[in-house]
């Protein structure tokens, strides 16, 4: 026995006993069909067969290493002549090799002593539906010691049907006679047989000698009791009239007395198989004992050839040898009969051995026993209850307060076309109002002992669940076979009503009735699906109000991991709840989040299910994995149920997956248990299953074309919803029951019908769903040949006796490959993936028109980490652009350099170029969702090109605007230089007359402190002041020299106006058109003219170019350098003419009043003022002479008193060097710092570290927090000013927050380098000096050469300091001297960091630069500007949450009344709009064109707190605003006066975190879409 264990590799397994998760997984051995298999892997080919359902598992033959089938020995190859067949083919008394094989029946035993209580039973459960005999007293094969395994036939039902009646019961329950067999000795014919020809002579009930695979050897076997039942179909050749049990007892009999007394007790009738009767037989005694007995004993005589006889009453003979066994069985079955009918003794298997001393598995198993009570105890609390009544009193959460959120749910996602934002806000407020009379229903006691048993140890509550499972079932079984029953005679009566049309009163009467019945079925229905329900609205009750259950013992947030712990263990979850056709989202989104902290994020492979109800969906699911979907007793599949199958470490690689998620759905065109069919909620189900599948299997129940058609159109119509919203699942049609699933002919036929079918419902479903396509092959990639599996019918021959057909299991493995080889190709989603797609297809269900509702979160999460990305790279791009154009620019200003071409730009960029397309590759390649990236590839790449060619171009512009001002400034430069080196000169020869003469620092002072007085004096007589600027006095005087006249003091801000109609007039016409043109003109003029959406747009379009245009050209006046003059506010009001000129000759009807461009200039000034006069500021402290002298006081003083003290020569011109370095060292410092600082703002500050939205997000909160009315309606009406002026002061903030903790180290290392480049400048030039020798302008060349890019220095700065008499190879010593103290000077000067840069070498430039090349287009509705990182996108313009459209000043028809509507849910209603002169419907929205087309606009029922509190908040301050009142259908909804400025806060938080939308309609690769800029005002609502 125990070499036996040993072969099958079940050694060492008696305490890790084998388990059910161990065959409930995916491995290489389930993914193929073996008939054969070596001894070592009998064990898992057993039980994966007989998990699928096959038979045939009892029939593996066993191989040698060598892959050679046993019996089989080597053939010697021989001549003719050499053979003899007396020698070779003599008989031989030697056993046969076969007697060496593995007995079946030894391996089902084995299996079973090794196996846990889980896999017994669910081992059990499959050998009872492949219609074997079961294990019902079992010896151990060490201790003999007998066991009864009660627990493994808890979850069989037995069907049979009488002549009277149909009964459905739990196997344990059944009671029925028994006929016992057993045998005396050694027979020379099978019991086995025997019975088997009684049972079902085409199935191996139980398993003889003669069956494949047998062998003369069984170790396991012997004293092992089988039991079966026949149970009859209702049918004239029933062998039975009624359910009849059969035991069998392996081996000897007289060998296994206690079987044989227990047995022959219980039974109805005994039948025993022996030789003849002989008195001198051991077992003689017994024989007469049972013969003398007042039960019926039928002897069969494997030595007698007589036929039956009866001996006496209930006494037969009948002899077996050289008899017919068709004869034998028949007189065997009337004998059986007869003696049935006269006895009243029946059994029961749960009460057959309570009082004997036989082991019960379920009293011996602690964990088992423990369950059992658990179980029992909740089902105490049902007993006597109505069963109609039952869940309303022990389930109140799921009753009529969910079903009634359910259907409000459905209700505010599918607006009537007259609701306001008022009947919105009710709803809202009455789903809460439920969820909160949820949350105070009391928690019944079942449901607390539930929990409290949920949260016991792992194998306990697995146990638990089992039998409560067990017990529900068999509770409520009876009631609902009866209501069944009730309701089968009750349709039947209808349809028979229904073809007489004299009878329709009658009709109505029974379809009411019938309608009774069902709610009936739906109320006493009562599993364990109902139970976890209950939990998941328990949970989603206390987690909208926040709050736990004051009566529930652990808190509720630990509800989920119960579940997921459930999952985990093989139990299946409700996915969507049948009764209420509602997916619980909260509930389940929770279970997958606990799933994922227990699991971490696996991938998992989803495969669901779609077919006409009873169509055996979850039978095949069950064959295919071993499941065992739950449903109550008596019901059909309700809703959707998902199961995890694990997929083995093995597997996984090679399937790209760590889960399959099976998903079982309840049938399409099913009777919805109340005789209506509801085409919505089919369409709701498919559309949903389809949407979350990878792969969907449809299944269709036979061949008929009305079948077919059925649930084709439904499947069509989803697969074409997926396809509008770019999900690309993939299908497979299935067809159960098909006769002949051998004939190609007639395959190829079905095929080509099927394809037939499918294009004509592929273009029945394109008209319903306005979709161009014609053949299904445009909806979905479809191969008939591939993706069409043909099944045998399920069962071979007519249950209730009948097998699953080994034929259908064999489609069933196909199929099974045919999934894994989809599986393989595809990369299924993570968890969290998951759970975004069941909230998008659920959210975009509830909604009326499922395609324009739908937000695909997995490509928005992808979409975001690629707009991160790409702001990574275009950073990448831009900072190191930054460093190359400061270098060319010091050394443009230098003249070392006098041209910069795009191609040197090109090559200084391409290091990072390359290093970008790396990064992009790789990001493409090896992100987790590299599927749904690739999409957009193609596009990124070519806008990073763009992206390039733009930084190159402006880079370029920006350096060669810099020679043509050179000249000016050298100019300055020049005269500065000569002035300054001259001041030097006479600081030197004063010094050098007191040389001394004096040393003392006082007397210094006092006569340094005269002489510079008079030398400022001479100042002002050399060098006019520079006067202070007053830009807007400025433009006032140039408009008055254009213009009629301006307002002194009163002028609008155009940048605020909420409409341009009152800047405009009708163009003038000329000729018989124009005249009458004119005339409209006039009645226009004086009644007002309102420019339509359209015109608004392309005026506000203008204004947002000219802005941008006037910026870059004063940025190109180089006022910090230049400084400014009166004629560059000339030239911006000139470009701002042209401009308005060029529109006006253009296509449009007006012109622009006069006020228009006055206005419009004395907003871009003010608005630069600030800009210009701070460059202004820079130019004045460098450029004025008094300020620039007074600077260098110190210097000047320096080399004053070296003279004085008579430093040398060398010693006085490197100071001076140092001294002239010391402005150009502290610029270079800035620059480099602010550079840094832009890098580490980028990467450390929490509001621009990442892309747009995240900024936005941090915009929307400082304005909460500051609750500045001005400020909004600037961040509204002027998005980009905000966000410019936004990130000007994050930059400062942090700034001065890391001042000393950044800013200052950096300067710190930035100036210690620089000064270390300049000392080896000066080593360098020194020993070029030595070797070519020269004067000191040589070594000047090559000093200021080699520091031409680190700096703006060159010898012209000396020009004028007279050099005469300096020892050349004595400077390099004095600048190593003096620098340090230069360094120190300027290190302790460094706080006015920002405030010394030239605004475009600051940090918030560089980043308003990168941030805001972006889409700044506006929602037509609200004006919520569209997130997109990337300026003129592919694709549609969207947002993550939009606003209120009375923020745009909508307003209702004929009132002043403010619209309180968000975009977002007025687009689910039938409201309209005013576009053009013409009406839409908000749900039409784009069919109105122009900037309309280009939004996206996802339905969104959630609150939205953010814009609700702002009005609120700032309600007096909008009214005076708009001039508009929140009156009438625009008032405030009460309950938004409960959201406080946190909630405000937290909702965009949570908005911009999960929900960014992408352009949702990506196009082809590469293709770039020019956005309009979309303003739009004064639309009237109807």
């Amino acid at each position: 026995m125990n070499n036996l264990f040993y072969k099958l590799h079940l050694e060492g397994r008696q305490r890790n006993k084998l388990g059910a998760a161990e065959f409930y997984q995916l491995s290489a051995h389930s993914l193929n069909s073996y008939e054969s298999c070596t001894e070592d892997e009998l064990t898992q080919t057993f039980i994966q067969k007989l998990l699928m359902m096959n038979y045939r598992a009892r029939y593996i033959k066993t191989k040698d290493n060598n892959g050679q089938d046993h019996p089989q020995q080597s053939a010697i190859d021989l001549s003719e002549d050499e053979g003899d067949i007396f020698k070779e083919m003599s008989l031989s008394n030697e056993e046969s090799s076969q007697s060496d094989l593995i007995h079946p029946m030894d391996v089902q035993m084995a299996v079973f002593h090794w196996a846990d209580g889980f896999l017994k039973q669910l081992i059990v459960t499959k050998l009872s539906q492949c219609q074997y005999a079961l294990p019902l007293l079992v010896p151990n094969p060490f201790t003999q010691q007998i066991e009864f395994p009660l627990w493994t036939f808890r979850q069989i039902q037995k069907s049979w049907k009488t002549v009277k009646s149909s009964k459905t019961q739990p196997v344990y329950k059944a009671d029925t006679p028994m006929v016992f067999f057993f045998r005396f000795g050694s027979v020379s014919s099978s019991k086995s047989q025997l019975m088997n020809s009684l049972i079902n002579e085409k199935h191996n009930t139980f398993f003889h000698r003669n069956c494949p695979g047998s062998s003369r050897t069984r170790e396991l076997m012997d004293g092992v009791v089988e039991i079966a039942w026949f149970c009859p179909s209702g049918s004239n050749d029933d062998k039975f009239t009624d359910c009849v049990a059969f035991c069998n007892l392996h081996g000897d009999a007289e060998d296994h007395q206690k079987q044989l007394q227990i047995l022959t007790e219980k039974s109805s009738v005994n039948v025993v198989l022996l030789p003849r009767l002989d008195r001198s037989d051991r077992h003689a005694e017994m024989i007469q004992n049972l013969f003398r007995g007042s039960k019926p004993l039928i002897c069969l005589f494997t030595e007698d050839k007589s036929t039956v006889t009866e001996t006496r009453k209930g006494k037969f003979k009948i002899g077996l040898n050289d008899r017919n066994q068709s004869e034998v069985s028949e007189e065997l079955r009337k004998a059986i009969k007869e003696c049935l009918s006269g006895s009243s003794s029946t059994f029961s298997l749960e009460d057959a051995f309570k009082h004997s001393d036989i082991r019960v598995d379920e009293e011996d198993d602690d964990d088992c026993k423990r369950g059992r009570e658990a179980a029992q105890q909740m089902m105490s609390l049902l007993e006597k209850k109505d069963m109609m009544k039952i869940k309303e009193s022990f389930l109140p959460h799921q009753g009529k307060l969910w079903h009634q959120w359910s259907q409000k749910n459905k209700e505010l996602h599918r607006p009537q076309a007259d609701e306001t934002e008022i009947d919105i806000s009710k709803k809202h407020t009455e789903m809460k109002k439920i969820r909160e009379q949820q949350h105070e229903s009391d928690i019944s006691e079942f449901m607390k002992l539930l929990i409290k048993e949920m949260n016991s140890h792992a194998s306990k509550k697995k146990y638990f669940l089992k039998w409560l499972r067990i017990l529900l079932d068999e509770h409520t079984s009876v009631e609902l076979s009866d209501l069944h029953h009730k309701y089968d005679e009750k349709w039947s009566a209808i349809v028979k009503l229904r073809e007489d049309p004299c009878k329709s009163d009658k009709l109505t009467t029974e379809q009411s009735e019938l309608e009774i019945i069902s709610d009936e079925l739906q109320s006493a229905a009562f599993g364990l699906e109902h139970i976890m329900r209950e939990i998941g609205q328990i949970y989603e009750s206390c987690s909208s109000v926040k709050k736990n259950k004051k009566d529930m013992q652990i808190h509720f947030i630990c509800l989920p991991s119960l579940a997921a712990e459930m999952m985990i263990s093989g139990f299946p979850l409700e996915l969507m709840d049948g009764d209420a056709a509602h997916v619980p989202v909260i509930w389940i989104s929770a279970v997958l989040d606990e799933l994922k902290k227990i699991l971490g994020d696996q991938r998992v492979f989803v495969l669901s299910v779609l077919g006409l109800q009873s169509s055996g969906k979850s039978t095949m699911l069950n064959a295919m994995f071993g499941l065992e979907f739950a449903v109550s007793a008596g019901r059909c599949t309700r809703g959707a149920f998902m199961q995890l199958v694990r997929v083995s470490d093995g597997m996984k690689t090679q399937m790209n997956t760590e889960y399959i998620l099976v998903v079982d759905t309840e049938g399409l065109r099913a009777l919805e248990l109340a005789g209506k069919s509801t085409r919505g909620h089919d369409n709701e189900l498919a559309t949903f299953v389809v949407g979350l599948g990878n792969l969907t299997l449809i299944n269709i129940f036979g061949e008929t074309p009305a079948e077919i058609k059925d649930i084709l159109q439904i499947v069509v119509q989803a697969f074409m919803r997926m396809k509008k919203v770019r999900l690309n699942p993939s299908c497979v049609f299935v067809h159960q029951n098909v006769s002949d699933v051998t004939a190609g002919e007639k395959n190829m036929e079905g095929r080509r019908r099927l394809q037939e079918t499918l294009d004509k419902m592929t273009r029945l479903a394109a008209k319903d769903e306005v979709y161009n396509a014609d053949f299904f092959s445009d909806v979905i990639r479809f191969d008939v040949h591939k993706d069409v599996k043909y099944f045998a019918q399920l069962w071979e021959g007519s249950p209730p006796m009948a097998p699953p057909n080994p034929k259908y299991c064999e489609n069933i493995q196909q199929l099974k490959e045919t999934i894994m080889s989809q599986a393989s190709k595809s990369h299924g989603m993570t968890l969290t993936h998951l759970n975004d797609r069941i909230k998008d297809l659920w959210e975009a269900l509830l909604n009326e028109q499922f395609v324009f509702s739908f937000r695909n979160s997995l490509e928005i999460s992808a979409y975001r980490k690629l707009e991160t990305q790409y702001s990574k790279w275009s950073w990448s791009l831009r900072s190191a652009m930054m460093e190359t154009e400061n270098k060319l620019q010091n050394q443009i200003e230098n003249e070392a350099i006098h041209e910069v071409d795009e191609n040197f730009l090109h090559g200084e960029l391409k290091k990072t170029s390359e290093e970008v397309e790396k990064s992009m590759s790789e990001f493409f390649k090896k992100d987790t969702d590299k599927d749904i990236l690739i999409q957009w590839k193609t596009s990124f790449e070519i806008k990073i090109k763009a992206l390039q060619e733009n930084i190159v171009r402006e880079t370029n512009k920006k350096l060669n605007e810099i020679f043509p001002q050179e000249n000016q400034k050298k100019k300055t430069a020049a005269e500065r230089s000569n002035c300054e080196n001259s001041y030097y000169e006479k600081i030197k020869t004063f010094g050098t007359n007191l040389k001394g003469k004096t040393e003392d620092e006082e007397t210094l002072q006092t006569q340094f402190n005269l002489f510079w007085k008079g030398l400022i004096e001479e100042i002002p007589r050399n060098s006019p002041p520079i006067k202070d600027i007053d830009i807007m006095q400025d433009v006032k005087e140039i408009l008055s020299e254009t213009s009629e006249g301006i307002p002194e003091d009163h002028w609008q801000d155009i940048f605020s106006v909420p409409s341009y109609s009152d800047y405009v007039e009708l163009k003038k016409f000329s000729g018989i058109k124009g005249a009458l043109n004119n005339v409209y003109r006039s009645t226009k003029e004086r009644f007002g003219y309102i420019l339509s959406e359209e015109d608004e747009t392309q005026i506000k379009t203008l204004v947002t170019d000219v802005v941008q245009q006037t910026d870059k050209l004063i940025q190109s006046f180089n006022i910090s350098k230049m400084g400014y003059e009166k004629n560059c506010i000339e030239q911006v009001i000139g470009y701002i003419k042209k401009n308005i000129t060029e529109h006006e000759e253009g296509p449009v009807k007006y012109v622009f009043k006069g006020k228009f461009f006055m206005y419009l200039v004395l907003s871009i000034c003010k608005k630069a003022t600030k800009r210009i006069t701070d460059q202004h500021r820079l130019f004045r402290e460098v450029d004025n002479p008094v300020i620039y002298v007074e600077k260098k006081r110190k210097d000047y003083y320096s080399i004053f008193k070296k003279n004085c003290l008579g430093a040398t020569s060398a010693e006085i011109f490197g100071e001076i060097i140092c001294q002239k370095l010391k402005m150009h060292i502290e610029q270079s410092v800035y620059k480099k710092t602010a550079r840094e600082m832009s890098d580490e703002i980028r990467s450390n500050c929490e509001s621009l570290n990442g892309n747009r939205s995240k900024l936005e997000k941090h915009i929307l909160k400082t304005l909460a927090e500051e609750e500045d009315f001005d400020k909004y309606m600037n961040y509204i009406q002027n998005p980009r000013d905000h966000f410019k002026s936004f990130i000007r002061d994050e930059v400062c903030q942090y700034i001065q927050d890391n001042f000393s903790v950044s800013v200052l180290p950096k300067m710190k290392e930035n100036i210690i380098l620089l000064q270390q480049k300049i000392i080896k400048a000066a080593q360098k030039s020194t020993e070029s000096f030595k070797v070519n020798r020269g004067d000191v302008y040589v070594w000047l060349n090559s000093f200021t050469q080699q520091l031409s890019e680190e700096l703006i220095f060159s010898v012209k700065d000396l020009s004028g300091v007279q050099h005469d008499g300096v020892d050349v190879k004595h400077i390099e010593d004095v600048i190593k001297k003096e620098l340090p103290a230069i360094i120190s000077d300027i290190s302790g000067n460094f706080n006015d960091f920002l405030w010394k840069l030239d605004y475009k070498d600051r940090p918030d430039e560089f980043l308003i630069d990168h941030f805001c090349q972006c889409c700044w287009v506006q929602c037509p509705f609200c004006k919520a500007t569209c997130t997109n990182t990337i300026e003129n996108h592919p694709g549609d313009h969207s947002v993550p949450f939009h606003r209120i459209i009375g923020l745009n000043s909508l307003f209702h028809k004929g009132t002043q009344h403010f619209c309180t509507e968000f975009c977002s849910t007025v687009v689910t209603s039938g409201v309209s709009f005013k576009s053009s002169g013409q009406w839409f419907p908000f749900k039409d929205y784009r069919r109105a064109g122009g900037v309309y087309a280009d939004w996206s606009i996802t339905p969104d029922l959630s609150e939205l707190p953010y814009w609700k509190w702002f009005v609120c908040r700032f309600q007096n301050d909008l009214e005076k605003h708009y001039n508009k009142s929140f009156l009438g259908k625009g008032v405030i909804p009460e309950n938004w006066r409960q959201y406080t400025k946190e909630n405000a806060i937290d909702s965009v938080a949570g908005y911009y975190t999960l929900r960014q939308t992408p352009s949702m309609k990506m196009l082809t690769a590469g293709l770039q879409i020019t956005p309009v800029l979309t303003f739009f005002y004064y639309n009237l609502l109807e």
